[in-house]
């Protein structure tokens, strides 16, 4: 799993399946553990990942192992992102799980190290995700982001997103509010 390396001599990230991850003993074993440092980091820096305090190490590892239990199941897909075998992000998607809403998932969680953002890791790990919810078959790939987060929501943009709706000030931090914007990428357009 050895990057390749770009003229800047920037390393590129391995993206890895779920189960590419899971088959290297060393990988899976400091996985939740980098995960959770990752999310923690993000969620005391502000990023509006779903919490307001960082999650517990107990937390990330439910999560883990909830998103894992479902890519078994074939109703998820799980990426994460590594250079030179510390992990740099991960995201997946989840299907719905009612009857009528099974063709359509949501892009859950996208998490990039704030050390590794600005290297096209959060790009990349999309496009991987989107790539796997088009091979199985989805068809509309949703997610949510807060209304402050710009650089997501233009990332989610130029991968094809388009915004479908908006709760005006729906996101509490505190005092603070902020709008919830959701997105969606609807396959069947593109056919």
């Amino acid at each position: 799993m050895k990057p390749a390396m770009p003229h800047d001599a920037t390393p590129r990230p391995a993206l890895l399946d779920a189960v590419e991850l899971t088959s290297d003993a060393g990988l899976r074993e400091g996985f939740v553990e980098s995960a959770h440092r990752i999310l923690a980091d993000l969620v005391r820096g502000g990023a509006a990942l779903g919490w307001v305090e960082p999650p517990s190490p107990d937390e990330a590892a439910e999560l883990v192992d909830d998103v894992l239990a479902t890519v078994r199941t074939g109703d998820g897909a799980l990426r994460a992102a590594y250079v030179d075998r510390r992990l740099v992000g991960f995201g997946y998607w989840l299907r719905y799980a009612r009857p009528t809403h099974r063709p359509h998932a949501d892009l859950e969680k996208l998490a990039v190290d704030s050390a590794a953002q600005g290297l096209g890791v959060g790009r990349a790990l999309t496009a991987a995700l989107i790539a796997d919810a088009r091979e199985a078959g989805i068809e509309v790939l949703t997610l949510d982001a807060r209304g402050d987060n710009a650089d997501a929501l233009h990332l989610y943009r130029t991968l094809g997103f388009t915004e479908y709706g908006r709760l005006p000030d729906f996101v509490a931090v505190g005092e603070r509010r902020y709008d919830k914007v959701f997105c969606m990428l609807d396959f069947r357009r593109q056919d």
